[in-house]
């Protein structure tokens, strides 16, 4: 069915929307997973997805530019999982906490998809109570289930909305950005060491070495029935680069290699390779997993508050 309009160009007191901001940011991300040298099973798991909220014009009546054809806000969403448990139950605590999060994701009927002053702190809250039920899924099911008692797992995850990234974390899997060649941790070990580092028992130094520093002070499952989720807002810059990896990559790959590696590959895929191979070449004990994400950011246009003219003006100025 088509409907036409007997007007004629644009009409004068149309407003044309311009594309949402987040729908011009270009990502290049990657990820891969490997079991290590040491290890039968793969207890890591991870995600990444795109989440879109679009409109499509069918059929209208208006003027030509009075509504978009179409339109969408895009945001990103990438989440590493490390599990612990006996036999596979740290791969089962792994999955069913990143399916469990979309699960709940998926049943909220107003997701937020821009961050500003009245959403930015129920954004948070909405992300750490999803956690938090996640976690007490964890610990129903291994109280339910003999073979899965004590099941447990990290959970270290972003979001990117537009220019805004939200993080949230439990346990000691990590989330780094690297920004202007530098290095930045934008997470905390939820372990025993760290605990010691913070009150003044132990060295910075000396963490890597403790004897302490795989003993979780806060995970989803196992025990811990009230799990502290940590959250945080950050702006994003064009050409930043973000990695989330499990301890996998951390024990093995210090703080100097990572963003070398980083540096010296242009592409996602490629920096996901190194890295990987470097945790293998240094022994792989363990699983480990990383994601690697690549911003481009566009310079947000002007807003403007003036009439038709003056918004067509501000465009072609830039």
């Amino acid at each position: 069915m088509r409907v036409s309009t007997s007007t004629d160009g644009r009409h004068p007191g149309a407003v044309t929307p311009g594309p949402p901001f987040s729908s011009l940011i270009r990502i290049d991300v990657d990820a891969r997973s490997h079991p290590g040298h040491h290890r039968t099973n793969n207890e890591d798991h991870f995600l990444v997805s795109r989440l879109d909220r679009t409109l499509q014009t069918l059929i209208t009546s208006l003027p030509a530019g009075a509504v978009p054809d179409h339109t969408g806000e895009v945001n990103y969403v990438m989440v590493v999982a490390d599990g612990m448990g006996g036999h596979a139950a740290g791969e089962i605590a792994s999955q069913m906490a990143i399916s469990a999060l979309v699960s709940l994701a998926l049943d909220v009927p107003d997701w937020i998809f821009k961050v500003d002053e009245e959403h930015a702190l129920e954004i948070e809250r909405r992300s750490r109570t999803r956690v938090q039920e996640v976690g007490a899924m964890l610990v129903d099911r291994g109280r339910r289930e003999v073979a899965l008692r004590g099941m447990g797992t990290t959970l270290t995850a972003v979001r990117s909305l537009g220019r805004d990234l939200l993080i949230t974390h439990v346990g000691d899997s990590r989330a780094y950005l690297l920004r202007a060649g530098t290095l930045h941790r934008l997470t905390r070990d939820h372990t025993y060491a760290q605990h010691l580092v913070s009150i003044g028992q132990l060295a910075p130094g000396d963490l890597a070495d403790s004897r302490h520093r795989h003993v979780l002070t806060n995970a989803l499952g196992g025990a811990c029935v009230d799990v502290h989720v940590d959250t945080d807002q950050m702006q994003l810059e064009d050409g930043d680069r973000l990695l989330l990896c499990s301890d996998g990559l951390t024990d093995l790959v210090d703080d100097e290699t990572i963003p070398r590696i980083l540096l010296e590959t242009s592409r996602s895929s490629d920096a996901c390779e190194r890295l990987v191979q470097q945790a293998l070449d240094s022994g792989g004990r363990d699983n480990v997993t990383v994601i690697v994400a690549a911003y481009r950011l566009p310079e947000e246009p002007a807003r403007t508050t003036g009439s038709s003219g003056d918004a067509a003006d501000a465009q072609t100025d830039r």
